[in-house]
C-alpha cells in the first residue's frame, strides 16, 4: 500500500522563475496585497514542499507546492502545463458530499460536533 496521499492543488502559471513566495500569493489572490502576504509568510502561515517557510523572497520554481489558508497551489511556467491532472471542480465537490455524509443508521446521539477552523483572515 501506498504512503502517498492525494492532494488537489490550484494549479498557479508563472510568467519566469524563480518569483518571489509572496508574489505567488498576490497572484493566486490569497492576499489582497504585498504587506498581508510577507505578514503571513513571516508569521509562519506557509508551508513551501511541506516545511513552513519564513523567507519572504524564497525563490519559487515550477514544480514547486505551497500550502496556505487550507488551500495547496501548484506552480508551473504558463504553457507548459500538459503534464498536470485537471479535474472538474464540480465533480470533486460532488464526491466530497457524498464521502462526507455521515451514516446515521445506529449512532449513539452524538455530542456537539467541533467547528470548523475559520480561513485566516488580516
Amino acid at each position: 500500500m501506498s504512503d502517498e496521499q492525494e492532494i488537489y492543488a490550484t494549479l498557479i502559471e508563472i510568467r519566469e522563475e524563480p518569483t518571489a513566495l509572496y508574489k505567488i500569493l498576490k497572484i493566486a489572490n490569497l492576499v489582497s496585497g504585498g504587506g498581508e502576504a510577507k505578514q503571513a509568510i513571516a508569521e509562519g502561515y506557509v508551508s513551501l514542499n511541506g516545511e513552513v517557510e519564513t523567507q519572504k523572497r524564497k525563490k519559487i520554481y515550477a514544480g514547486d507546492l505551497i500550502y496556505f489558508n487550507e488551500q495547496y497551489l501548484q506552480i508551473a511556467i504558463a504553457g507548459e502545463t500538459e503534464g498536470y491532472e485537471v479535474v472538474d471542480e464540480t465533480q470533486l465537490k460532488t464526491e466530497y458530499e457524498v464521502s462526507t455524509q455521515p451514516d446515521v443508521s445506529n449512532t449513539a446521539p452524538a455530542t456537539k460536533a467541533k467547528k470548523p477552523r475559520k480561513p485566516i483572515s488580516f
